[in-house]
């Protein structure tokens, strides 16, 4: 069972603010934490979540690295888009942006993204930007494909049933409205282990509920159609996996194909009892994890920040 969420757990305010312009000319809010010089992490959010989600992890990198994490598309202080601009092409643009506004031309990081994050790692593996600037990734809570075939959210027998029901789900316009008892109890079910602390429940139904609606929807119709086990493949950086036994969107049996796909898998982690939510359901091992791959394949930057950018006035 995770520890519960203390009010020093709050997001850290950046030391500063970017906004990196991606390929289509979308603006996307980077925010820079930690000593300039330090080793680099780059953390790239899941679905209907934005910059806090990664809050603990955060607190505690920013301590001895630099850290830099950025709202997707449509989230948190990003833009919304046409809904033609929402596509794993999107995704990787979105990433390659980032990187080459917040890490200096040859700097490697290491790259964490959860869920739809990780995603976008998939999608960005033959994308220069990403070949330039990683050293390492971490895959959490994620899958390549298959997502509405293989998860466990309606509580029925595998099937063309189950399937629709859960496409459905992905694609429902119905807003989620005010964070009440019950919609934390639904978020919960669907997303977290049986064992979270309330606080955490009530910290990722405040992140999600926040996620405009037509955003969501928008999103979640790519996530239907998810095919990205050709990125898997191509993804030849050192790559570890993290995944909750209880995880009801994306069920273990997308992490163990992903070890299995992966060019340079350094292993998976299944963490027990834990849901889909695992950077801020066990925060300690996720951020542990990123830890060890900044450790065996990171050094201290050199070289100064370039790239598509402007600064952000706070």
């Amino acid at each position: 069972m995770s520890r519960p969420l203390r009010s020093e757990d709050a997001p850290l305010a950046p030391a500063r603010e970017l906004t990196a312009v991606s390929a289509d000319g979308s603006r996307i809010h980077v925010e820079l934490h930690g000593p300039d010089g330090a080793p680099a992490v780059v953390l790239a959010h899941g679905w209907t979540c934005n910059t806090h989600f990664w809050a603990e992890q955060i607190r505690d990198l920013a301590v001895d690295h630099r850290v830099v994490a950025y709202d997707q598309r449509g989230h948190g202080r990003t833009p919304a888009v046409r809904p033609e601009g929402y596509s794993t092409g999107a995704l990787a643009d979105d990433l390659e942006a980032v990187l080459a506004a917040a890490l200096a031309p040859g700097e490697q990081a290491v790259l964490a993204g959860h869920s739809m994050g990780g995603m976008t790692l998939m999608a960005a593996s033959r994308r220069a930007g990403l070949r330039e600037h990683a050293a390492a990734v971490l895959l959490c809570s994620t899958g390549s494909s298959r997502l509405i075939a293989e998860s466990r959210v309606v509580p029925m027998r595998a099937g063309a049933v189950r399937t629709r029901m859960t496409r459905a789900i992905l694609g429902s316009r119905a807003p989620l409205g005010p964070v009440t008892p019950v919609s934390k109890r639904i978020l919960k079910y669907a997303t977290m282990g049986a064992g979270s602390a309330p606080e955490r429940v009530e910290s990722c139904a405040r992140i999600v509920h926040a996620c405009p609606r037509a955003v969501r929807v928008s999103w979640g119709h790519v996530l239907a159609e998810l095919d990205l086990d050709a990125g898997v493949r191509e993804l030849r950086v050192p790559t570890a996996v993290i995944a909750g036994t209880d995880d009801r969107l994306t069920p273990p049996v997308h992490a163990h194909a992903l070890a299995a796909a992966l060019p340079e898998c350094l292993g998976l982690t299944e963490l027990v009892g834990m849901g889909h939510m695992t950077p801020v359901e066990a925060p300690e091992a996720v951020t542990a994890r990123i830890r060890e791959l900044v450790a065996g394949y990171v050094t201290a930057a050199t070289g100064t920040v370039s790239g598509t950018v402007e600064e952000e006035v706070a």
